[in-house]
């Protein structure tokens, strides 16, 4: 049977492959259709198909592109080895093609990464307002990750968008480059510019580093009592973020790696941990404090939910 060409590969309708797969989407809207990411693991989907475009994204690496780009990261194999693979395939499943999508004559879609980067109006995230948290549905959020109000407000605010022509409120973290982390029960996304957040306190010659903000804030709460001064922190906002990140984590004597334990979180701690070539015990793993959890905001609330189930047995007893 002879190969598909690599031309041919890119027009196979994404969703029909991921379906091929087992992969079912998690929610659609209009062109969107979001997936649990099937590249690494996680319970909240941030990977998207715009089935339009014909192209994907996935918000927790910052990877995107079009099937091909898909097909070798997901079998961990060379572009010829899919088209093998996908020929084999055929006709069963019988999979649909898109006709090529066109910008000029050359340019296929620029994987603009399932539409995370159109420019039309309605469809970019427009931030309105930010000011300090009140609104009740965000703080009960809060206590629902187990994240005390006066933590959350020295750290995060309260922000207004314009997203698809609607307002919606949530709760912001700001980055280096002054966008936002976009969070509410409903709701994960961000504004441009995206970037990292580092905060800096007394002069300090540690690091902690976080994927995640809700992780920082439960770091920032586990050690709210303590007297000494925590060390600096770096919240990548993105693991897409944290090679570019490494001549920030060499200026540390130490870097205390607080990843989450899916698979590119653990990928990543592993490559930190090569670099301690020479300079023994610069980067450290600390996830296996959160061993058989997500990340370490997951790690709290078993830990604060299983204090309280033994606080009513102790009352009951």
């Amino acid at each position: 049977m002879k190969n598909l060409m690599c031309a041919e590969a890119k027009q196979i309708d994404l969703v029909d492959y991921l379906a091929s797969l087992g992969h079912q989407p998690e929610k659609i809207r209009n062109q969107d259709y979001w997936y649990l990411s099937p590249l690494r693991d996680e319970k909240t989907p941030s990977f998207k198909v715009n089935r339009q475009l014909n192209v994907w994204y996935d918000h927790g690496t910052g990877k995107g592109g079009n099937l091909v780009d898909f097909g070798t990261l997901y079998f961990n194999c060379s572009v010829a080895n899919l088209l093998q693979r996908l020929s084999q395939n055929r006709p069963a499943p019988a999979f649909s093609f898109h006709p090529p999508t066109t910008l000029g004559s050359q340019h296929p879609a620029p994987a603009s990464f399932a539409g995370e980067k159109k420019d039309t109006p309605d469809s970019k995230i427009v931030i309105l307002d930010a000011r300090p948290l009140k609104e009740q549905s965000l703080l009960d959020y809060l206590q629902k990750r187990c994240i005390p109000v006066e933590i959350a407000c020295r750290f995060c605010k309260e922000v207004d968008f314009l997203l698809y022509g609607k307002k919606r409120t949530v709760i912001g973290f700001q980055n280096n480059a002054g966008g936002y982390e976009l969070r509410n029960e409903n709701f994960k996304g961000s504004s441009s510019p995206k970037d990292i957040t580092l905060q800096i306190g007394k002069h300090s010659e540690g690091l902690a580093v976080f994927e995640g903000f809700f992780s920082f804030l439960s770091f920032q709460t586990i050690n709210r009592s303590k007297e000494a001064p925590l060390p600096d922190c770096l919240v990548l906002n993105s693991l897409s973020f944290f090679e570019r990140s490494r001549p920030i984590m060499e200026e540390y004597n130490q870097v205390h790696l607080i990843l989450d334990r899916d698979t590119a979180g653990i990928s990543s701690t592993r490559k930190a941990l090569e670099w301690n070539t020479g300079k023994q015990d610069k980067y450290l793993d600390r996830s296996e404090f959160y061993k058989g959890h997500k990340d370490l905001n997951d790690w709290f609330i078993h830990h604060r939910q299983s204090q309280r189930e033994s606080q009513r047995i102790a009352k009951r007893l």
